[in-house]
């Protein structure tokens, strides 16, 4: 189990890196996917799998309309890709500050604290993530309505900002 939560916080930290290092936003969005992924295999360790799953299919549908939106204002011909020299110096620059973190940090006190929440059930009664979305419900129901105004505003916004000269299905008649 500690080497796959390895795998997944260094696939976090190369999503993060690749979305930092790249100015075009066709690789950068590959980037936040990677990023998506792992943060929700995070989650699926520490036991919380439905609520990974809600959050994966929520921010790919979000990162859905912000990629449509990035790609519609930055459309240049020909994007700075990975193997260019200045995407290049960044990475290399970013890689170094994150393992100089690391090496900052470093010790023994990280194979100990992953503890998952499923083994601990002796003191529950239920799944870890069963709860926290009982209590998302019951607390956070005007926030979820008012998250879901939210995004369908945005979605409209960035229809009406990408459709262009033309006139699309939005137009006043």
């Amino acid at each position: 189990m500690t080497y796959l939560m390895c795998s997944f916080l260094i696939g976090l930290v190369f999503g993060l890196i690749a979305v930092a290092s790249n100015p075009a936003p066709y690789f950068a969005a590959l980037g936040l996917v990677l990023v998506a992924a792992a943060g929700c295999g995070i989650l699926v360790i520490y036991g919380g799998a439905f609520l990974s799953l809600v959050l994966f299919l929520i921010y790919l549908g979000g990162m859905l309309v912000v990629f449509a939106y990035t790609a519609a204002l930055a459309a240049e011909p020909y994007p700075e890709g990975w193997g260019t020299r200045a995407v290049a110096f960044y990475t290399v620059v970013y890689m170094g500050f994150a393992l100089g973190l690391c090496y900052f940090l470093q010790g023994g006190w990280c194979d100990s604290s992953w503890v998952t929440v499923d083994e601990l059930e002796d003191f529950s009664l239920f799944q870890g993530d069963i709860g926290g979305v009982a209590m998302m419900y019951h607390f956070g129901g005007y926030m979820l309505i008012i998250s879901a105004w939210a995004l369908l505003l945005t979605l409209f916004a960035v229809l009406e900002l990408t459709r262009g000269l033309g006139r699309g299905a939005l137009r006043a008649i």
